[in-house]
């Protein structure tokens, strides 16, 4: 995974100038976790017709999946339904909000180390999808790179999804309403 450095820096200089308009990361973060509620709903209605053995549930199964990706459209940009980008996007979303699932229930059995360690994952996890789709990260030319680098000229020792997930706590502030 590369990180573009400089895509990143122009990113936030966007956001500390107020030029973010066109990056209301606040509105993509709420559809984002509506996105990830609509894929849950698939595989519940999916579970739910397998152990009913009640056809109907597929079709809503299939009814939540055209909702689903036609919002999505409005998050993955530059990418068709089926190609690499959409996919990649929609399995971050999907295994993000699982790991958020699976930290919450932790959390009521009181294993709060191991639901902290789950939340964590999740939220690396939804950075990537954000640096793909913000154009940071670029899926296309994976390159060798040594553990907790950038790029070849990174010398930080935080790792590359700490470096996102900061990025993206900077970009996103879900408080802020205008």
């Amino acid at each position: 995974m590369e990180i573009d450095q400089k895509k990143v820096e122009e990113l936030v200089r966007k956001v500390q100038e107020g030029k973010n308009s066109e990056l209301d990361l606040s509105l993509g973060q709420d559809l984002s976790i509506a996105i990830m509620n609509l894929v849950s709903l698939e595989e519940h209605f999916f579970f739910s017709g397998a152990k009913t053995d009640k056809p109907e549930y597929y079709d809503l199964m299939q009814e939540i999946r055209k909702m689903r990706a036609e919002l999505m459209k409005r998050l993955v940009k530059d990418a068709e339904p089926g190609f690499e980008k959409w996919c990649i996007s929609k399995h971050l979303l999907a295994a993000s909000m699982r790991l958020m699932e699976v930290g919450t229930k932790y959390m009521t059995q009181n294993k709060k180390q191991d639901a902290e360690d789950l939340f964590k994952k999740a939220y690396e996890i939804y950075s990537i999808f954000w640096g793909i789709n913000l154009g940071t990260v670029d899926i296309g030319e994976v390159k060798k790179v040594e553990e907790f680098q950038l790029n070849t000229k990174d010398e930080s020792k935080k790792g590359a999804l700490s470096k996102v997930g900061d990025m993206v706590k900077y970009l996103i502030n879900c408080c802020k309403e205008m």
